[in-house]
């Protein structure tokens, strides 16, 4: 996959919940909701990419745990190369500060039975199956 964009996501797990953020732009995906995350730049591994792009977007540093389903390819971008996308299991770790939507609309910390309120994007709705077993409600 030399010319796929690798995105990467957090599934950043706090009492038995998941935190989504709500996307503000581009302005077909406003208002969606997404795990956070993003790009991995050349040179960076997955898990460096998935730290830096929570410390921009959510003024927090997180301790990925591990991955969990497999790559997810986005839908087709006009003008744009192939991407999917990879998730990992994450924490807080102690004493971070609450995340912020420093890049995004709105933050929410969803339970197992709040998961299918939002309006997810497409890329990140497989891995929900993955996420639920491991929420309460």
């Amino acid at each position: 996959m030399p010319d796929t964009q690798i995105v990467v996501g957090a599934a950043i797990l706090r009492d038995g919940a998941v935190l989504a953020a709500q996307r503000s732009h581009p302005p077909q995906m406003r208002g969606r909701w997404e795990l956070p995350g993003g790009k991995v730049d050349p040179g960076e591994s997955d898990t460096a990419a998935l730290v830096r792009e929570c410390e921009e977007e959510l003024g927090v540093s997180i301790a990925p745990l591990h991955r969990i389903g497999g790559d997810v390819s986005f839908p087709a971008r006009v003008g744009g190369p192939a991407a999917v996308l990879r998730v990992w299991l994450a924490e807080l770790p102690a004493g971070q500060p609450e995340p912020r939507a420093l890049e995004h609309l709105s933050l929410r910390w969803l339970k197992a039975d709040a998961l299918s309120e939002v309006d997810w994007l497409p890329a990140d709705v497989p891995f929900l199956a993955d996420i639920r077993p491991l929420l309460v409600g």
